[in-house]
């Protein structure tokens, strides 16, 4: 049984393993793959990486991230994939807290002296770019860092208990948490997967989703691998492309966040509609309508599924036909136990709401540098709580009723609350302010913020958007910025996030006129 990424794929079938969509395309054999790969990890090797070394890959999808990513694996580092969007304080904080040996980002950056770039020399991380020029995949190394002088390192053979990956969770702190995964952590969530969708060598999956999250990483590539199957990596979702590359390259299913699903459902279906095997939603709870119009539209089971970084993605799914599949609920658990228990860790009568808690081998053992949260993450029995309440329906199909934590899930993107109101009372104009979760009808959540100005100052809400763009990513910034006198608070002066919303929206409701 497969128990490390090393052993995970075939090495020698000439069976296509990665299509890279483009003019010309690319297509990659496992052989091809795999030579690729261990290249790669010699020239991580002679720069000097080693066992538990963190290496930050500020990639967008592409054969470069997939190769890296696994190559970091099997030399028994810790790969530990960035959005490559992120600001120079955000790459700063994730490149500090793992203390990266080296950053990998695109060619070109090191000239441009991009955000990952500046980030990376601050913390003398190596910085290298990584490119596929057509015959391998490049280790340009521009700046040794911290490997300076410690080059030609041996090239190792990765354990099952090695911490493969190395993901940042919103904390509800605010500091994210970083969630380590062991080989043995992914290769579980690997199998489950290809169980839960009885993926094969005949299946192909079109990627949307970023490998820098454990949806895109898991779903939409390691899972499929494993299986022997493949999978078409563009640049990004568009859209506009999303069909013409699933027809063409032959793709049979995919799985993406309901934003997406959405995205696809605004746009003109595919016209002849191409044999779907099953759709696949999660990261986000999928609302009924979007699942009824998807299943219509396409032709297609859609099997919602209930997953996070600390359980290495999956938890649970809906099953394939002819098992039933619920609107509304994330199924039954896939290789992993799940349990609806009370604050004392003992499981509540079927039917009643209380914290959905898992345990299996794809779970982290705990936060890195965090004996607090592992404390408080952990219940009786080495159940890992989700922070997520919920309850398990008559057949055991798990109904998700609400965040316990107060994180933002915008489209599948976790976003601290408490982040954002540092962040944004740290502006000279703003005395207090508070970040919550509004309804958004593509996002499922979009972000609204009250905010209490000091004595005698005035602004807009775009001036504060424009001056949070200099701070945070693209989709931490706030759909809707209220204005208000004084921020709501208990008679204790604690500041309730949904007392707040919904002062902010009755604030906003027109004056009945009398």
């Amino acid at each position: 049984m497969a128990t490390t990424l090393a052993n995970s794929f075939q090495k020698d079938s000439q069976a296509t393993a990665i299509i890279v969509p483009g003019y010309p395309a690319i297509t990659i054999s496992y052989q091809r793959l795999t030579a690729d790969v261990k290249s790669f990890q010699h020239k991580l090797a002679a720069l000097g990486v080693r066992p538990e070394h963190a290496v930050s890959i500020a990639l967008p999808n592409s054969y470069e991230f997939i190769v890296a990513f696994i190559a970091a694996s099997w030399q028994r580092a810790i790969a530990a994939p960035l959005n490559p969007a992120y600001k120079q304080s955000e790459f700063e904080f994730y490149i500090d807290d793992l203390s990266s040996a080296v950053a990998l980002v695109p060619k070109g950056s090191f000239a441009q002296d991009g955000a990952a770039v500046q980030a990376a020399r601050k913390y003398q991380a190596a910085i290298a770019e990584c490119y596929y020029n057509g015959i391998e995949v490049v280790l340009d190394v521009k700046e040794q860092g911290k490997l300076r002088g410690k080059g030609n390192q041996r090239v190792e053979q990765a354990q099952p208990d090695d911490v493969a990956l190395v993901l940042h969770t919103s904390g509800t702190t605010g500091r994210p948490k970083a969630v380590p995964l062991t080989h043995r952590n992914l290769t579980r969530t690997m199998k489950n997967i290809q169980a839960t969708y009885k993926l094969t060598p005949e299946d192909r999956t079109l990627l949307v989703m970023p490998l820098f999250h454990v949806h895109g990483l898991l779903a939409g590539f390691l899972a499929p691998l494993a299986s022997s199957g493949s999978v078409i990596v563009p640049l990004k979702f568009s859209a506009s492309e999303f069909w013409g590359n699933f027809i063409k390259y032959k793709a049979n299913w995919y799985t993406a966040v309901p934003t997406i699903h959405q995205i696809l459902l605004k746009n003109p279906p595919p016209n002849p509609k191409p044999n779907i095997r099953f759709i696949r939603s999660c990261s986000s709870p999928l609302s009924p309508k979007t699942f009824h119009e998807l299943e219509k539209t396409f032709d297609a089971p859609v099997l919602e599924a209930y997953a996070m970084t600390e359980a290495a993605h999956q938890m649970t799914s809906n099953p394939l036909p002819p098992g039933k599949r619920q609107p509304g609920s994330v199924g039954i658990g896939q290789g992993v136990e799940v349990k609806i228990l009370n604050q004392e860790g003992n499981e509540v009568p079927q039917g009643t709401e209380a914290e959905i808690c898992i345990r299996g081998e794809n779970v982290t053992k705990g936060y890195l540098n965090n004996p607090e949260a592992n404390k408080s993450s952990f219940i009786k029995g080495g159940f890992f709580r989700t922070g997520d309440q919920g309850k398990k329906d008559k057949d055991g199909y798990v109904i998700i009723t609400g965040r316990i934590k107060e994180l933002i899930n915008k489209g599948g993107e976790k976003i601290s609350p408490i982040e954002l109101d540092n962040i944004i009372a740290s502006h000279p104009k703003v005395s207090e302010a508070v970040s919550f979760g509004m309804a958004d009808e593509t996002y499922g959540q979009d972000i609204g913020v009250a905010v209490v100005l000091k004595d005698g100052q005035k602004m807009s809400g775009d001036e504060l958007k424009g001056w949070m763009a200099e701070k945070v990513a693209k989709f931490k910034l706030p759909r809707k910025v209220f204005f208000t006198d004084l921020m709501p608070k208990t008679a204790t002066g604690k500041v309730q996030r949904r007392l707040v919303a919904e002062a902010m929206f009755k604030q906003e409701q027109p004056k009945a006129k009398l």
